[in-house]
């Protein structure tokens, strides 16, 4: 079988861990009899419809050209490309207002606001609402933490000028900064075609609050709680069915675990951590293709 994995023209904006994991990966499935290859996404001369099957793996710049992205998206979608994750759910998930359709189904998010594009923003009344002297603030189309940075009270007045501007360009959403992120860190689950396969714990450096590995953060193997893993479980047969991979980012707050995202697109899948992860993966591409 011909399988394209999915990766990006590499600019150096993006590089580090996740090359290293990408370049294993494909070692791997080679080594296991598949014809596999990293094609651009956005590099016109590739015929999609030459793959048996294309998998999203690594554009990490897509929310950098996202109108260009979604038209790939949909000439795919026409060609009835076989694709992983399927397209209908990776366009649902490209806008992080998703978070509102899975708190509607009854699933904890992190509380989260929106702030439409040209709208007015002004911090004051997110301080009261939550009860917190700090709000996060991101874009609603986003990755690696791209123009992500907390208000305190103290700074509102200086900071509302800047997310204003922002919001000129594009939407964004509001959070409170939840401070165990900073204690106990953030949680990733990763589940291949439905099933659970590890997790680790994201801690970011002392005195920030980003967990990515190239803002300093930790990355620790470790087994969270069943209910976590069950949480995690019940979300991804909701919101992703059919998908090879999907990560449930989130946290413990007051005993109760609250996602944050839930990635479906090109995240990091913490495959080095063990190298049996990687049959995991396999497996799962193997169910889904019928290999």
């Amino acid at each position: 079988m011909n399988i394209a994995l999915v990766t990006y023209f590499d600019e150096g904006k993006y590089t580090g861990e996740g090359t290293n994991e990408d370049n294993r990966l494909l070692t791997y499935l080679k080594a296991q009899g598949l014809q596999a290859t990293f094609e651009v996404w956005n590099d016109a001369s590739v015929t999609w419809g030459n793959y048996d099957a294309v998998v999203l793996k690594s554009p990490w710049d897509y929310f950098d050209k996202i109108a260009e992205f979604k038209v790939w998206l949909q000439q795919l979608a026409k060609e009835q490309v076989t694709f992983l994750n399927p397209v209908s759910i990776v366009n649902w998930n490209l806008d992080k207002k998703y978070l509102l359709d899975i708190e509607q189904a009854g699933f904890s998010i992190v509380p989260t606001r929106i702030i439409p594009q040209n709208s007015f923003f002004a911090a004051e009344p997110f301080f009261e609402l939550w009860q917190t002297d700090t709000i996060l603030i991101k874009p609603a189309i986003s990755g690696g933490a791209k123009n992500t940075f907390p208000i305190a009270a103290s700074e509102s007045a200086r900071l509302n000028h800047q997310v204003n501007e922002l919001v000129k360009t594009e939407t964004y959403l509001v959070q409170p900064f939840m401070p165990e992120i900073q204690t106990e860190g953030e949680w990733s689950l990763l589940f291949f075609n439905g099933h659970f396969s590890h997790a680790v714990r994201k801690v970011p450096q002392r005195g920030d609050f980003r967990v990515q590995h190239f803002f300093g953060g930790e990355i620790l193997l470790e087994t969270p709680p069943p209910i976590i893993i069950n949480y995690g479980q019940e979300l991804v047969q909701k919101f992703a069915p059919g998908c090879l991979y999907a990560r449930v980012d989130g946290l413990e707050s007051k005993g109760e675990f609250k996602l944050m995202e839930l990635e479906l697109i090109e995240p990091l899948l913490f495959l080095q951590q063990n190298e049996a992860l990687y049959e995991n993966y396999y497996q799962a591409l193997k169910e889904l293709l019928n290999i």
